[in-house]
């Protein structure tokens, strides 16, 4: 018998903050230069897919007609 996958339950704005704290514990570690730019550039990503989930799974959003 196969072995069944376990799925991850985690909702997705759980992962997205786990993610957040972590780079910006690495971001005021690191010495300014383009690793530090780039750790920060992935914190900006972050932080718009946080405001386009809340968008997407907001009430208000409605199907077109």
């Amino acid at each position: 018998m196969p072995q069944r996958l376990k799925l991850d339950t985690t909702p997705f704005i759980d992962h997205l903050a786990k993610q957040k704290q972590r780079l910006e514990a690495e971001a005021a570690q690191a010495p300014p230069g383009p690793v530090r730019d780039s750790v920060l550039k992935r914190l900006r990503q972050l932080d718009i897919a946080a405001h386009l989930n809340e968008w997407l799974s907001s009430p208000g959003l409605r199907t077109p007609r």
